[in-house]
């Protein structure tokens, strides 16, 4: 992967009384299911929806306590070795090098959960974040990535390495999957000028396995036929590579919508989606379509300052349980 990292590998023989981290939340921007059969995808970081996390060292004896209020619950790392969150607490610490000390950790989330958004690879990232600099330590990109992937491979089966990577690095990425995780295509993308997006939550979760099934199970029954849509997909990607490099917003919108009209035909859309990338469509927005796995979860629209209002609007009045809104800032690799 084509970027440098530093790493400062001098421990604090004090470490702070507490440490705070924080991670975006991120988006495909196009490219979700054609990517799992060869194609690539365009993932970005949301920089104003986040995942935080912040350490304060424990009473002596307390062990390590987790608070996530956003879900309910709180609980003692030890006592539920089980945990997705409390496992990588323990791997962060022995990659760290050290024993678990008692902490206080509270996680805290802007980014819908379960919406196709990266939150749990957010949280992960901001975890680990918090772990190194409360133990003095600064870890770089990749491996924070790596300690995300790590935990997202054991307890969600082979996850395809976009969220942690997108997540960790904070930047825009062109993603191709070539097999196993270390073989991937993974690089950072140009965009010449920022960009406007309004998040549209359906309230609706679907697990991604079901809707990535379904897709498998049409490809088996006939391949010639999705091969095709996915290398529309392919295409249409490459495509927006080009506009976002150029700064082309406007041929960015058709790309977008033309992208979404695939995903409806590959089968992964649902009214509730449609309903409102209509609504945004009709506010002004020039493109709007699903991110993720779809049936559910997420949309987005394609906006500029001066109609954000509008289409946020839009969006409630449209059904949406949650309105965001985020700038991409222009980027060079």
């Amino acid at each position: 992967m084509m970027m440098d990292a530093q790493y400062d590998d001098a421990a604090s023989a004090f470490p702070p009384l507490s440490a705070r981290a924080s991670a975006p939340g991120k988006l495909i921007l196009c490219g979700e299911h054609a990517v799992v059969y060869g194609q690539p995808a365009i993932a970005l970081p949301l920089p104003d929806i986040r995942a935080h996390v912040e350490i304060i060292a424990g009473s002596p004896g307390s062990g390590v306590r987790l608070n996530a209020p956003d879900l309910g619950r709180a609980w003692i790392a030890d006592a539920h070795p089980d945990d997705p969150l409390s496992e990588l607490v323990r791997a962060t610490l022995r990659h760290l090098g050290v024993d678990p000390p008692d902490l206080h950790i509270t996680l805290t989330s802007t980014i819908p959960i379960a919406g196709g958004m990266g939150s749990g690879a957010a949280i992960a990232t901001a975890l680990v974040r918090a772990l190194a600099t409360f133990m003095g330590h600064t870890l770089p990109p990749e491996q924070v990535s790596a300690l995300v992937y790590a935990s997202e491979e054991r307890f969600h089966g082979t996850p395809s390495g976009i969220d942690n990577t997108v997540v960790a690095y904070d930047q825009p990425i062109w993603f191709e999957r070539r097999g196993p995780a270390h073989s991937n295509l993974i690089t950072p993308i140009s965009i010449a000028e920022p960009l406007t997006l309004v998040v549209g939550d359906t309230g609706i979760r679907s697990a991604t396995r079901l809707p990535v099934g379904m897709v498998r199970r049409q490809w088996q029954t006939n391949p010639t036929h999705y091969e095709q849509l996915f290398a529309q997909v392919g295409t249409l990607v490459q495509q927006v590579h080009t506009a976002l490099a150029t700064g082309e917003q406007a041929t960015l919108g058709v790309l977008i919508n033309a992208n979404q009209t695939l995903l409806e035909q590959i089968g992964v859309s649902s009214s509730e989606l449609e309903h409102l990338v209509a609504a945004a469509r009709a506010a002004g927005a020039p493109g709007a379509k699903l991110s993720g796995a779809g049936w559910g979860g997420v949309m987005f629209a394609l906006t500029d300052p001066d109609n954000q209002a509008a289409v946020m609007t839009a969006l409630t009045r449209a059904g949406a349980t949650r309105v965001l809104a985020t700038t991409i800032h222009a980027t060079q690799p």
